[in-house]
């Protein structure tokens, strides 16, 4: 079997593990070939740092996306994440239609977290992240984004295991695409994810004991895992399991290293946890 090709669509941070430093070693450690397209580059990424750079790559995504269509390529997953800017928006949708073919395709809303906008995100910046997410297959929204997609304020969202199953279930489009809300914590001492499964019509919490210190750039690593094993062949309510326990092994060893919040997580000596036995190669001519 060909090794299977991903295409992620994330701003690249030279320093804070998140976004493309944390999608390429993930899908690769995964055996998933992944294929950048860059909507940014910052010298950081924007939470816990100042004077961050930030170059806009929008002019420059259309030129890869027609080089990419000239040479015929075909993606088993579009992965998409944080925008550079609302021009953006239409040109991932474009992407999406001009791509998708027979794959999956995962928006990760990235808008928020906390309850509070990211500050390079506009309200027309969040609208639009709405609409491009109808496009999706999966999304994989926080607690903030789902409140930013169900146009409600983040204090009125509901509580408990019956609160997180009626969000899912909203934005699920009336059953149309798979959700897996991060950050839903069903009991105190825990947290994880709710998942509505499209394909199986069913709702299902998948939880872990809870790393008791916050750090950047989770997210990213769930929706990587999560979008892996999708491509690997893996049910929903599997993928999300695999990317709730990844990013706990993860929290736990960068919690137990004191690491600053803004560095992200510690994952990449975990790595192997993620990688799958090598293929055994055909055997060639005697």
């Amino acid at each position: 079997m060909s090794t299977p090709r991903v295409t992620a669509i994330h701003d690249m941070s030279g320093f804070g593990r998140c976004s493309l430093t944390v999608a390429i070693p993930i899908l690769s450690a995964m055996g998933v070939q992944c294929c950048p397209l860059p909507t940014a580059f910052l010298s950081t990424h924007t939470g816990g740092f100042e004077g961050f750079t930030f170059l806009d790559m929008t002019d420059e995504m259309p030129k890869i996306a027609r080089h990419w269509k000239s040479l015929g390529l075909r993606f088993d997953a579009v992965y998409s994440g944080f925008l550079g800017s609302a021009r953006q928006i239409g040109m991932v949708a474009d992407f999406i239609r001009d791509f998708r073919g027979d794959g999956v395709v995962v928006v990760d809303p990235v808008m928020g977290d906390g309850g509070a906008v990211y500050r390079t995100y506009t309200p027309e910046m969040c609208a639009g992240t709405a609409r491009l997410a109808e496009q999706a297959d999966v999304i994989t929204p926080n607690l903030t984004e789902a409140a930013l997609l169900l146009g409600i304020p983040y204090g009125e969202l509901p509580g408990g295991e019956a609160g997180c199953r009626a969000i899912v279930e909203r934005l699920s489009l009336e059953g149309r695409r798979s959700v897996v809300l991060t950050g839903a914590s069903l009991e105190p001492g825990s947290t994880g994810a709710m998942c509505f499964d499209a394909s199986a019509g069913r709702t299902e919490a998948v939880q872990t004991r809870r790393v008791d210190r916050d750090f950047h750039g989770t997210g990213d690593v769930f929706s990587s895992v999560l979008t892996g094993a999708l491509v690997q062949g893996k049910s929903l309510i599997e993928a999300a399991r695999a990317a709730v326990e990844f990013v706990r092994a993860c929290a736990e060893r960068t919690a137990a290293m004191d690491l600053p919040m803004r560095e992200g997580v510690d994952f990449e000596p975990l790595l192997g946890l993620l990688a799958k036995p090598a293929p055994t190669p055909l055997d060639g001519p005697a």
